[in-house]
């Protein structure tokens, strides 16, 4: 009997009610997500963070190409915590309505796309931010890290999938997806660490708690996935591992709005 069949046996006889809890705890989550993010258009300030390109230019005087930084557009940052919220909002409303009965389809196969693809939307949005707040303001920068991002969480769907034909677990999408993962936590801390040892002009202390909180939620999202394919106590289940996700989910997104709109947001 392939892994495959051992899942789709165990998974046949999730009872009704069962689903039906998860229905409405996506649907309880995505009020939470919902208002919060609403919350965060219509009671934040009007701050901004810029973003530049860096396109080289001929300096007639020197004869070489430098560097000619010019100001693409200022983002308003209270929008753009709310995007964050309202992505998951509409995923987690889309899993308890139309989508519910290929939710559960896939849930019983032990495996939940819509997840991921939220996550690459929404926590690629989120390392952005947190990129913009130490200095990360180069259009190419922000796009790369975005998509970097979204790709470690498009592995994600690749693990679930793949692992729907295999005896033993494969890890292969696993460690690809981490290795794609941890370049932006690079590029985030080498910004970090280059503001802190830069003199008198430091990030504000808020962003000293974001870097190392998010570092922390970022990775034990990982840390679940493991736990799910080690079957380790209550993530026997794959229910539990999906419950785990979304708390998870709910309480990244949580924290970092509201060390943003405490540490820039808020209205003086």
């Amino acid at each position: 009997m392939t892994s495959k069949h051992i899942k789709s046996s165990i998974s046949a006889s999730i009872p009704e009610k069962t689903l039906q809890g998860l229905r409405r705890f996506n649907a309880i989550m995505g009020v939470l997500h919902l208002v919060q993010g609403l919350f965060m258009i219509l009671v934040s300030n009007d701050t901004t963070y810029p973003i530049f390109t860096n396109y080289l230019r001929f300096d007639v005087a020197t004869r070489s190409l430098t560097p000619n930084p010019q100001l693409l557009t200022n983002l308003r940052f209270g929008p753009a915590v709310a995007g964050f919220l309202l992505i998951s909002a509409i995923a987690h409303f889309y899993l308890a309505t139309i989508g519910y009965p290929r939710y559960v389809e896939n849930l019983k196969k032990g495996m939940n796309p819509v997840r991921f693809y939220e996550y690459a939307l929404s926590s690629s949005l989120m390392i952005v931010l947190i990129g913009m707040l130490v200095g990360i303001w180069d259009l190419g920068a922000i796009i790369a890290i975005f998509a970097v991002n979204a790709t470690m969480n498009l592995f994600g769907i690749m693990m679930e999938l793949h692992n729907q034909h295999t005896r033993k677990t494969d890890w292969t999408a696993f460690i690809y997806g981490c290795i794609a993962g941890i370049v932006p936590w690079i590029v985030v801390m080498l910004h970090f660490v280059g503001a802190v040892n830069s003199g008198d002009a430091k990030p504000p202390s808020f962003v000293y708690a974001i870097v190392p909180t998010l570092f922390v939620f970022f990775n034990i999202f990982a840390i679940n996935m493991v736990l799910q394919y080690k079957k380790v106590g209550r993530w026997k289940d794959y229910l539990f591992g999906e419950r785990v996700y979304i708390i998870l989910s709910l309480s990244a997104k949580t924290v970092l709005c509201w060390l943003i709109w405490t540490g820039t947001l808020a209205p003086i």
